[in-house]
């Protein structure tokens, strides 16, 4: 057995593993008290597919596992707090819990670079799923963030982010012409290698899209551009991925999660250990039927960037690596572990 089948064996058995044993060991029955109510605000606009499948779908979780006991009511992009404002919300207790992007928080956690998803990394999502978990990479991040902010961070997924572009990019100076839409770590990537690319909110997106202030955007791949309606203006869809990594995560404030009856708070941490895996593995399945739908009704088309605009990026991915791994002590760790990981799959 080759050592990448024997990776993703043990990935598989993994996520069975949790979710027979939460089948096999159901949550101890809990006394029906007092109803607590959570504020959450998401940095998923209403529209985007995730707002439902990964915030809705855990509000009816925690619902039924807690028999009514903590209510999550979910605010969409903005609604009380704008996307960078959220974490700093959480932080302070404005807000108890709330969704994030990690590109959003590279100021205040030094491991959110590498867990946005370094680019010319992971090959595919399950690679970066075992460095998340089986390689300890959500211990540290979460470590991290509950010493310095008095945070519980949960991701909610690994995914891939791709770029859609309004035309065609044939040549290195096609590439060098565009206005992109981007956020964190990609954002220096992308800018780095030659195009402009700068962050806008997902609730202005579409806008700034149509309207021409960008040509192209990344909002999670093919799901994402879809749910947004993305695909009605840009019709090229470019692969493979700019990176693979925790893109979306789930922020709580840790004193009002110490606050929370152990048996609701201990529903509340199982359910968001088997979000992950759940919508990691779902994700990827509804990346396939989204771009079935997309080509059809949209007639877009998948295309590559050229290879000189390809080889470009590799350099500005090196540089990027280096700038993580100088940050701390912790990304000097995680660099080290995320390296040796991918040696062993032959990846550099």
């Amino acid at each position: 057995m080759s050592q990448k089948t024997e990776l993703r064996r043990r990935t598989v058995l993994a996520a069975g593993a949790a979710a027979l044993g939460a089948a096999a060991f159901p949550a101890p029955a809990i006394a029906q008290t007092k109803t607590v109510s959570w504020r959450v605000q998401s940095h998923w606009p209403r529209a985007s597919s995730s707002f439902k499948d990964s915030l809705e779908l855990l509000r009816g979780t925690i619902d039924k596992r807690t028999e009514g006991r903590l209510k999550l009511e979910p605010f969409e992009a903005g609604a009380l707090f704008g996307a960078t404002e959220t974490f700093g919300a959480v932080k302070r207790g404005a807000i108890p819990m709330g969704t994030i992007s990690p590109a959003y928080v590279l100021g205040d956690i030094t491991l959110a670079g590498i867990a946005n998803g370094l680019p010319n990394a992971f090959h595919d999502v399950w690679e970066a799923a075992y460095y998340f978990k089986h390689v300890g990479f959500e211990d540290m991040i979460r470590k991290e963030t509950l010493e310095k902010h008095g945070v519980y961070y949960s991701t909610d997924k690994v995914y891939s982010t791709e770029l859609v572009v309004k035309k065609e990019v044939k040549t290195q100076a096609d590439y060098d012409a565009l206005t992109l839409r981007s956020s964190g770590t990609l954002q220096q990537f992308l800018t780095g290698a030659g195009a402009a690319a700068s962050m806008i909110p997902g609730p202005e997106l579409y806008q700034a899209l149509s309207s021409g202030v960008v040509d192209g955007a990344h909002w999670g791949a093919v799901q994402g551009a879809l749910s947004m309606s993305l695909y009605e203006v840009a019709k090229f869809h470019i692969r493979p991925p700019l990176n693979i990594g925790g893109i979306d995560a789930f922020i709580i404030n840790q004193k009002a999660l110490d606050e929370l009856p152990a048996d609701v708070r201990l529903a509340l941490i199982n359910a968001l250990e088997e979000q992950f895996w759940r919508r990691t593995t779902e994700y990827q399945f509804k990346e396939e039927v989204a771009l079935a739908r997309a080509k059809a009704k949209h007639k877009i088309q998948v295309v590559d960037l050229p290879k000189e605009v390809r080889e470009k990026m590799k350099g500005v991915a090196k540089t990027i690596w280096e700038k993580e791994r100088a940050k701390s002590d912790l990304t000097k760790d995680a660099m080290a572990r995320l390296e040796k990981f991918l040696g062993d799959l032959g990846h550099i």
